[in-house]
C-alpha cells in the first residue's frame, strides 16, 4: 500500500509539471500564430512527455523510446527554465513579453542540444602513466584501454560503437577492460544490429574483457548478452578471476546490484606476486581492494552526472566519482562513460575513453 501511494504520488506531480510545461509552451506557439488545437496539442504533448514509458512496452514502439530520451532534456532543465519564465512574465505581463522570453527559453534548449550532442559523440582519449610497485614475471609494461557506460541500443549505436574501436585500435592496446553498462538494459538492439561484428574488430594483444553493470540487471537478458560479447570477442567475467599471459590477473565483479556477488576476498588470486586489475562498474568502495592489494582498479557507472549540475550529486554519493586517485598502492579510474544513458547529450561531462600506461616494476627490485 505504502508502495502504491509513493507511486501515485510521484505520478500526479510528475503529471503536474508536465501540464504546467505544456501550457507554457501551446501559450507562447500561439504568440506565433501557431494555429493548433488545444485538444490534439495535448495529445501530442502526452505522447512526447510518457514516450519513454510507452516504448518500454514494446520494441516496436522504439519511435517513443527515442522522444522520450530527448524529453529528459527538457525535464531536466525546464524544471530552471520555466520557472525563471514565468517570474519574468508574472513582472512583465504581456504578449511581447511571453513571445520575447519564450524565444529565449527555446534558443536555449537548442544550444542545450546542439552542444550536448557534440561532446556525447565526440568521444576523446583520457591518457594516464601508472607506476606499480608489483613485477610482472613477463613484461615491463602494458597499454591498458579502459570504458565503460556504453549503453549500446537506439541511440548509443552502432555507429558510436565504430568511433570506441577506431580510438582503440588508434592507441594499440595490450589489454582492454570494459567495465559495465555495455547496453542500455535489453541486449536486442545489440543483437539486432549486428553490433557484435564491430566489436570484433578490436585488436588487443592479451584479449578483450567486461563486466556487467546495473543496466544488465535491468535487461535480465544476462545469458544473451555474454553469448553475444562472446561472439564479439569480449570475454565476460562474472565473479571470476583469470591470469592473463602469466602476466597479471583481471578480476571482473558482478554489479553491487547483485546482493549474492562474492565478496572481492573470495576472488582475490593466490599468487599475490602479479599485478591484480579489477574491474566493478559500481565504484561504491574504495577502501576494500586498497587494502586487499589490487594494484588498478576500474569502474564507471557515474557517467559524471551526464548533464549538468548532476556531478554534484555523483560528487557527494561517492569517494571518486571520477577521473584517477592513487589511494595507497592502488591505482583508482572512474570513467564518465562512453556512452549515455536517456537524452544523448552530456554537458560538464564528456564521452570518453582512458588510456592507461602501466610501469611494472624493475623484477630485480622486487
Amino acid at each position: 500500500m505504502k508502495r502504491i501511494s509513493i507511486g501515485t504520488s510521484i505520478v500526479v506531480i510528475y503529471g503536474l509539471i508536465v501540464f504546467y510545461f505544456g501550457l507554457a509552451t501551446f501559450n507562447w506557439l500561439q504568440t506565433w500564430g501557431v494555429s493548433i488545437h488545444p485538444l490534439l496539442f495535448a495529445v501530442i504533448w502526452f505522447a512526447i512527455s510518457f514516450g519513454y514509458m510507452i516504448g518500454r512496452v514494446s520494441h516496436s514502439l522504439k519511435v517513443f523510446t527515442i522522444i522520450g530520451s530527448y524529453w529528459f532534456i527538457v525535464m531536466q532543465y525546464g524544471l530552471i527554465l520555466f520557472p525563471l519564465a514565468t517570474i519574468i512574465y508574472v513582472f512583465h505581463s504581456s504578449e511581447q513579453t511571453l513571445f520575447m522570453v519564450g524565444n529565449v527559453v527555446a534558443a536555449i534548449f537548442l544550444l542545450i542540444f546542439v552542444a550536448g550532442s557534440f561532446y556525447a559523440f565526440s568521444p576523446v582519449v583520457r591518457h594516464q602513466t601508472i607506476h606499480l610497485t608489483k613485477a610482472s614475471t613477463e613484461l615491463n609494461d602494458l597499454k591498458l584501454i579502459m570504458a565503460s557506460d556504453f549503453h549500446l541500443g537506439l541511440l548509443s549505436n552502432k555507429k558510436h560503437l565504430q568511433r570506441f574501436v577506431n580510438l582503440t585500435n588508434k592507441e594499440k592496446p595490450d589489454v582492454v577492460l570494459l567495465a559495465g553498462d555495455l547496453v542500455d538494459d535489453d541486449p536486442i538492439w545489440f543483437v539486432k544490429d549486428g553490433m557484435s561484428s564491430v566489436m570484433r574488430q578490436l585488436k588487443s594483444t592479451y584479449g578483450i574483457y567486461g563486466v556487467v553493470g546495473n543496466h544488465e540487471y535491468y535487461g535480465r537478458k544476462i545469458p544473451l548478452l555474454v553469448e553475444e560479447m562472446k561472439d564479439g570477442g569480449v570475454q565476460m567475467l562474472l565473479d571470476e578471476t583469470i591470469c592473463v599471459g602469466n602476466a597479471f590477473y583481471v578480476t571482473g565483479r558482478e554489479d553491487v546490484t547483485n546482493r549474492k556477488r562474492k565478496s572481492l576476498q573470495e576472488l582475490a588470486p593466490e599468487n599475490a606476486k602479479h599485478p591484480w586489475f579489477v574491474m566493478d562498474h559500481t565504484p561504491l568502495n574504495l577502501k576494500t581492494p586498497s587494502e586487499l592489494g589490487v594494484d588498478v582498479h576500474v569502474s564507471g557507472h557515474t557517467h559524471l552526472g551526464q548533464m549538468w549540475p548532476n556531478h554534484l550529486f555523483t560528487r557527494r554519493l561517492f569517494e571518486l566519482d571520477y577521473g584517477y586517485i592513487h589511494k595507497g598502492l592502488m591505482h583508482a579510474f572512474v570513467s564518465s562513460g562512453f556512452g549515455f544513458w536517456g537524452p544523448p547529450v552530456r554537458l560538464g561531462s564528456r564521452s570518453e575513453i582512458w588510456s592507461i600506461t602501466v610501469k611494472f616494476a624493475s623484477k630485480e627490485t622486487v
